[in-house]
């Protein structure tokens, strides 16, 4: 889907970034820039920063960053036409039909009518439940103690006594036996014809973050199996990639996401007042549903059941949170099963207080390691003390490992040596416990020559795009082609560009760049901090000496890779006269 430049611009335009993040975020003017606490991860002292004069922003925390457009996509998760369409409609600009190809738009309308006929079974299935047909559906739901409002929240509904019934108000509705089949509401059978294998059950409808009903969920009433049956993959419902109640938690802006096991957790989580509480979707919880969490939180409180099933899957789930990056935490829901018997018998006060008594997840891991021996017996302890330092052998950081095993050498009174030699030997068997593996991304030590050089050159680009006029004074000392960094030299590139033409934009050219990873860090260029000086005088010293600092690098650089490239050598000739001559001269910021 396209829409052209031009209108894509007047949409931002139109949208000024401090009034639309202001609607999300309490923003707190300091100086020339808005502050307040960043919405992508969790911080106590705000590291937000919102630019109006460069219509970008930029955390210092978590380093999220970007334009209007970036803002809503990584916000509301949309994509870029929906965050178009948004914005657009925020200042009431109407959008022409998008250009788009045959191809892509026969997909839009496949999606649009799985979407429509999703949302009108949801409608059946609602009406269903609140008619004479529904009321074993309806008891169902009043025995679980789920008041009206909540019923009506989730959008529940009840399927019917057989399979046809719902086939047949959708062909009433206008749609194709093809289109309700491939929503996964119904398959052929030779015997019945086109059939809903959702009969005779409560149906919780599952919706994505932008509350579309992409599946469903239902539980069959009676000893029918299975006793829970879900919508199968379409093209609409990935089950790995969404999460049911995603939609409504991640408005609660609470410090943490509860994730549950089932469908009625989530809803007697919500009923109670808990409404940052999601659940997976009839599957394991996966990598994908990881990283969805993580635009949202930073502390996931798993609230699974605590039998044995619970138990290994809260284990399994600890370990991909691990992996994204997430800190979990384990709630203990003994002596019930479930969130949703916990709540029934001790009420919300109780279920806060076991949010506040959540076990680490490391120790939690441990604990239940622990059960599988008999501690009694040296043998058996001696061998509980490798499985821990082969667990501790998976913290990859030095300092977090240090930490834990410190803890748990405490905990457990093991001797603190004894434990690290335990973990030490555990990881040269194994191949464990290895320094953390760095992206490479030009990104070297603080302090460094290289760190230095890169500091350099994101302070000036920052400096020329907050002082445009500066251009028309430097310009003959200065190329694109001193930018060592590749990104900035891009940058650069349309920066200076822009700056010939008299159109200083940085927020526009974020939108040129596709990569999410690079529209963060060029935000984050237009978001350096400058040197503060007090004097004229001094602010020309510290503006000439980046300058200078970036053309130093510029040919150390080229003169280092010249080789027999002509037009390397080419570049380190220019830039060392530029260099000689700039080293002589007096710039005035005035």
């Amino acid at each position: 889907m396209y829409y052209p430049e031009a209108l894509v611009e007047e949409v931002r335009l139109r949208n000024d970034i401090v009034e639309v993040i202001s609607g999300y975020v309490k923003l707190q003017k300091k100086g020339g820039r808005h502050w307040g606490l960043c919405p992508f991860h969790n911080e106590k002292s705000p590291s937000f920063s919102v630019s109006g004069d460069r219509q970008v922003y930029h955390c210092f925390g978590c380093g999220a960053g970007g334009n209007v457009y970036t803002f809503m996509m990584n916000y509301e998760n949309y994509s870029f036409p929906e965050a178009i369409r948004a914005l657009a409609e925020r200042a009431g600009i109407s959008l022409p039909e998008p250009e788009e190809s045959e191809d892509v738009r026969r997909k839009e309308n496949r999606r649009a009518r799985l979407l429509a006929v999703n949302k009108e079974a949801a409608k059946f299935f609602y009406y269903q439940l609140r008619s004479p047909h529904g009321e074993i559906g309806c008891n169902y739901l009043r025995k679980r103690e789920l008041s009206d409002e909540t019923m009506h929240k989730f959008g529940l509904g009840f399927a019917g006594k057989n399979g046809t019934v719902l086939v047949q108000y959708l062909r009433g509705k206008g749609f194709r036996d093809e289109e309700i089949q491939e929503a996964g509401l119904a398959s052929h059978s030779e015997k019945y014809g086109l059939v809903s294998q959702f009969w005779n059950r409560v149906m919780y409808p599952i919706q994505d973050i932008h509350n579309r009903v992409i599946g469903f969920g239902g539980r069959v009433m009676g000893d029918g199996e299975p006793k829970y049956l879900n919508s199968p993959e379409t093209p609409i419902f990935d089950k790995r990639r969404n999460l049911y109640g995603l939609n409504y938690a991640r408005r609660a802006r609470s410090s943490n996401i509860i994730l549950c096991e089932g469908y009625m957790d989530v809803i007697a989580m919500h009923q109670a007042g808990f409404t940052q509480a999601v659940a997976s979707l009839g599957t394991a919880f996966t990598e994908e549903q990881a990283a969805l969490l993580r635009r949202y939180t930073e502390n996931v409180l798993l609230a699974y059941d605590s039998d044995g099933a619970g138990v290994k899957a809260a284990l399994r789930a600890i370990g991909i949170l691990r992996n994204a990056g997430l800190t979990g935490r384990v709630i203990n829901m003994q002596p019930y099963k479930d969130p949703d018997e916990f709540m029934k018998a001790l009420g919300r006060d109780a279920f806060e207080e076991r949010i506040r008594q959540a076990e680490n997840s490391f120790f939690f891991e441990i604990r239940v390691l622990e059960g599988q021996f008999n501690l009694s017996d040296p043998e058996e302890k001696t061998k509980f003390h490798r499985e821990i330092a082969g667990k501790l052998c998976e913290f990859t950081e030095e300092m977090e490992r240090d930490n834990y095993l410190q803890a748990v050498a405490d905990k457990y009174f093991i001797g603190v040596e004894n434990l690290r030699k335990l973990v030490t030997a555990y990881a040269s068997r194994s191949g464990l416990a290895r320094p953390v593996e760095r992206p490479k991304s030009g990104v070297h030590k603080k302090g460094s020559p290289e760190d230095k050089a890169k500091r350099a050159q994101q302070m000036l680009i920052s400096w020329l795009a907050e002082e445009p006029g500066l251009y028309e004074k430097v310009k003959k000392y200065l190329s694109p082609q001193d930018f060592t960094v590749d990104l900035y030299r891009t940058v650069a590139e349309k920066l200076f560009q822009s700056l010939e033409q008299g159109t200083m934009n940085p927020a526009g050219m974020i939108s040129t760049f596709e990569s999410e990873e690079d529209q963060r860090e060029i935000a984050a260029l237009f978001s350096v901090s400058l040197p503060s000086v007090e004097t004229g005088a001094e602010k020309g010293k510290a503006f000439r000496d980046i300058l200078l600092s970036v053309k130093q690098n510029s040919y150390a650089y080229h003169t280092a890779h010249m080789g027999t490239d002509m037009s390397a050598l080419a570049q380190a000739i220019e830039g060392r006269k530029a260099l000689e001559e700039l080293a002589k001269t007096h710039i005035s910021l005035d």
